[in-house]
């Protein structure tokens, strides 16, 4: 099960006399920007990839322009006015955020790479739609049952945008999900591919690096939210409030294109 290891901060302050920031380490900030009659509200992208985020003020007698919560896509780098806030009472703020943009189209032509090496084959555990734990958000994702060391392969090409490595825990019960070793690669129409529960020390490239389909990328592992030794793959988008949305994807197999990986199938490269 592949688990939700992002940020939410609630930040609570009095309305500043001139621009302070709110940082989520160095992803995302928040500036406060005193105004007459009132705060902007300008968050920051840090990363040089697109990011989106969502922003909640809140507070006793405030009005803000346009809303008093927005979700919001930024390019890399790229600052912008969120809202602002009208009012002579405090300003408080929850902000999140993931990797990738609210209008990303997945590139239905693209065809994906089994995520192991080509002359391996692995039963999956689950497949779309699987009841255990492949329901709403994580709909569109494969579970393989990858022994602890398994060399994973990239599915398709794209750049290193989140990596994880240090844990080495596992157990099923909520909290776990923060113990998960993972990469996460974004892909050219703005999509991410995900690998999670990777073994310590089992992420074989860098953040910021771009990588080719079928490229050694990690090893497998039984890290984070997990009953047992396996790798999870999916396609995601971004969503509000630094959620993702698992989307349809194909594999490319021996017995043809699979448009519907199912658990107990095993599939073999061509």
């Amino acid at each position: 099960m592949r688990p939700r290891p992002l940020l939410l901060l609630l930040l609570l302050c009095a309305a500043p006399a001139a621009a302070v920031a709110s940082c989520s380490l160095d992803w995302v900030c928040v500036e406060r920007v005193a105004r007459p009659g009132g705060t902007d509200l300008e968050v920051v992208n840090l990363k040089p990839w697109p990011l989106t985020i969502s922003l909640r003020v809140e507070g006793a007698g405030l009005v803000a322009d346009p809303a008093p919560e927005v979700t919001l896509s930024l390019a890399g780098h790229e600052r912008r006015r969120a809202l602002g806030v009208a009012g002579a009472g405090g300003v408080g703020f929850r902000y999140d955020w993931t990797v990738g943009r609210l209008d990303a189209v997945h590139d239905d032509s693209v065809v994906y790479a089994l995520p192991h090496a080509p002359d391996a084959s692995f039963r999956l555990l689950q497949g779309f739609g699987s009841r255990f734990s492949h329901t709403g958000l994580e709909e569109y994702a494969v579970d393989f049952d990858m022994p602890i060391g398994t060399p994973v392969h990239a599915a398709r090409g794209g750049v290193v945008v989140r990596a994880k490595s240090q844990h080495d825990q596992a157990c099923w019960r909520p909290e776990c999900g923060r113990y998960a070793n993972f990469i996460v690669v974004l892909h050219d129409d703005g999509t991410t591919g995900e690998y999670y529960h990777l073994m310590r020390d089992g992420v074989l490239v860098a953040v910021g690096d771009r990588v080719e389909r079928g490229q050694p990328i990690g090893l497998s592992g039984n890290t984070g939210k997990s009953t047992m030794p396996h790798l999870h793959f999916g396609v995601y988008r971004a969503t509000a409030w630094g959620k993702t949305q698992s989307v349809p994807f194909r594999f490319d197999t021996r017995r043809g294109i699979v448009e519907q990986p199912r658990a107990g199938a095993r599939y073999h490269h061509p």
